[in-house]
């Protein structure tokens, strides 16, 4: 399975991007290089960049996701895009706060510790519908790891299309995202433009 190997900070310097979004509260002493102005084509590649980097996907399914984001009736090409991406699996896991990181909650979908409808899931890439209730397999609920990554995500705010009950690791999909409410730093613009060339 391919997957993105790059240092996490580096790569957040290189795209201007605070680590943060990734649920990394490191920082990085380095200053952003000065580096060239960007040309327009430039712009939209750090954003496309930006997008995959964020919810850990390579090249290939962002693309298959935009086709399937622009064949979709309401809405623009760029808002379902990136509703898309946040409506995977192992991003729902993060945003309920049962994954420190995006990286981890993907590790945790992988180990089958999850549960949709009652169902095990391991596919990370799953896509979640309004009504789907996502919950940690019963066994999985007493490990340590899950204690240790409540105490980090406790505060963190669940969205407000989400429904979280972090003591039984359960939580619901109340409706679709809309833009206003994923906190991404993408402009989804500059990305239908990239693939409309």
């Amino acid at each position: 399975m391919a997957r993105d190997m790059s240092p996490v900070l580096k790569r957040c310097r290189s795209l201007g991007l605070d680590p943060i979004y990734l649920g990394i509260d490191k920082k990085s002493n380095r200053a952003p290089r000065a580096g060239k102005k960007l040309s327009e084509y430039g712009l939209q590649l750090k954003e496309k960049q930006k997008a995959k980097f964020i919810y850990g996907v390579l090249e290939k399914p962002f693309r298959n996701n935009f086709t399937k984001a622009k064949k979709m009736k309401n809405g623009t090409a760029g808002e379902n895009l990136m509703i898309i991406l946040e409506l995977r699996l192992d991003n729902v896991i993060y945003r309920l706060g049962f994954g420190r990181t995006r990286k981890e909650a993907r590790q945790i979908v992988d180990h089958k510790h999850v549960l949709v409808n009652g169902k095990c899931v391991n596919i990370p890439s799953y896509s979640v519908k309004p009504g789907d209730v996502i919950e940690i397999k019963e066994k999985c609920k007493t490990a340590q790891r899950y204690k240790d990554v409540l105490e980090v995500t406790g505060s963190r705010l669940v969205p407000a299309w989400l429904e979280a009950d972090q003591d039984a690791l359960k939580g619901v999909v109340k409706e679709m995202p809309t833009r206003d409410q994923i906190d991404v730093p993408v402009n989804e613009m500059l990305i239908v433009e990239l693939y409309s060339k």
